[in-house]
């Protein structure tokens, strides 16, 4: 007789990391679990913390006291992410600090350390690929995973794997993570919010009415906070209300991609394969300053914070073996508008100083009368360096090669404005 196969049914996993910052800033500080935590404001400085560590102690041994709390911070800068006993105040992501200490002024406060929480973001990552090898890189703390052909990727709908990567994350990591497992991206992303922290939720094809039409519009990843209220004054509030209305009815109130995406959603379907390698657009930096910078009377000061941001991108290029030829500058003013410019140069970089010397150049193209709230610094056209250096040994046409040759001789004979 012969044998009949089996098409296994498409388990795709959201793996997102509990409190990731905070969770990683625990295990340097484990005097503060159970505490309401919160971590922004600024970039910590290597000896910081270690000013208040015990004679022959460590960090671990620093007293609660001696950690600054979140109702002496004055700035405006922003929580990154903060512990659960924080949220239960109504502490979160994106909210302003001076905000956040009316809320939970007893919460300690914490700066960000970016080159820490990369670490560990690698760590898990690979902790992930060597149990299920087909996994989508969604940022520093949160991924998606095929499970559909690997061994238990089928059991209990996916739980059986799921349990075992959280357990294997965290023996190598001492980190949690919530787990969402469904037929489709759409809903296992939905699905990891359903039990956190350390939580796995499994949702199959028939659970779509009654786990996922109760949940409000806001929870599909892509309906913003613009459309939400659009779906609001049309009376509807849920994703089965959604579900009620007719594909032309939501393509004539909200467009035609975007009506038929909502029917789509709204029905559960995506089609979306879990993608193992995506390359990136651009590389960026930014960083809100603690009060307005002036071009003008803040010039020192914010030259140096511009080179440092030119040297960290050229940095995480270097890392990721990429190179860019557009580069491009990003300015928020104390009013909050934005300002962008970006020039295209001839050859492509991932020097800090070429990224420097074209900045500057894209600052001279902006009003610099007004305060600055922040500044950032991106590189975009990106290509693998190793494919870069033939782009790069392709002679320019005449006009590119004295373009290139007049801004690189204007960058050095001039200074830049910061």
């Amino acid at each position: 007789m012969a044998s009949v196969s089996i098409t296994p049914i498409r388990r795709i996993a959201h793996l997102d990391m509990d409190a990731f910052y905070a969770s990683v800033e625990l295990l340097r500080y484990p005097q503060l679990k159970g505490l309401p935590v919160v971590i922004g404001g600024g970039r910590r400085k290597v000896d910081e913390a270690l000013r208040d560590v015990p004679e022959g102690g460590t960090l671990a041994d620093i007293p609660v006291a001696a950690f600054p709390l979140l109702k002496d911070y004055a700035g405006r800068g922003v929580i990154t992410t903060a512990t659960y006993p924080a949220r239960q105040f109504g502490v979160g992501s994106a909210m302003g600090l001076m905000k956040a200490a009316k809320l939970c002024p007893q919460a300690i406060i914490l700066p960000v350390d970016f080159d820490e929480y990369r670490k560990y973001s690698r760590r898990f990552k690979q902790v992930i690929t060597e149990i299920a090898p087909v996994m989508e890189d969604r940022g520093v703390d949160e991924v998606y995973i095929d499970f559909t052909e690997v061994a238990g990727g089928q059991r209990e709908g996916g739980r059986v794997l799921a349990r075992l990567i959280q357990k294997s994350i965290f023996e190598a990591t001492g980190l949690t993570c919530s787990i969402g497992v469904a037929p489709n991206k759409l809903i296992a992303k939905m699905a990891s919010e359903f039990n956190k922290p350390n939580g796995i939720s499994v949702v199959f094809e028939n659970d779509l009415e009654g786990r996922i039409w109760p949940l409000p519009c806001r929870k599909v990843n892509g309906i913003g906070p613009k459309a939400d209220e659009k779906l609001q004054r049309h009376d509807i509030r849920t994703i089965g209300e959604l579900a009620e209305r007719d594909r032309d009815w939501l393509i004539t109130n909200f467009g035609k991609a975007t009506g038929a995406w909502m029917h789509e959603v709204a029905w559960g379907r995506d089609e979306r394969p879990v993608v193992t390698e995506s390359e990136p657009v651009s590389m960026s930096r930014e960083t809100t300053f603690d009060r307005d910078l002036h071009a003008v009377r803040d010039r020192a000061e914010l030259g140096a914070i511009f080179t440092h941001l030119c040297e960290k991108v050229a940095e995480d290029l270097q890392r990721k073996g990429y190179v860019g030829k557009t580069i491009g500058i990003k300015l928020r003013y104390d009013d909050f508008k934005i300002a962008t410019r970006d020039q295209t140069i001839d050859r492509f970089t991932a020097d800090a100083k070429a990224i420097r010397q074209v900045g500057g150049q894209c600052l001279k193209r902006v009003p610099l009368e007004r305060p600055l709230r922040l500044l950032g610094v991106r590189v975009g056209a990106l290509m693998k360096a190793a494919e870069a250096d033939a782009a790069n040994r392709v002679p320019a046409n005449a006009g590119g090669g004295r373009q290139a040759a007049e801004v690189q001789g204007a960058a050095a004979r001039t200074a830049s404005l910061f």
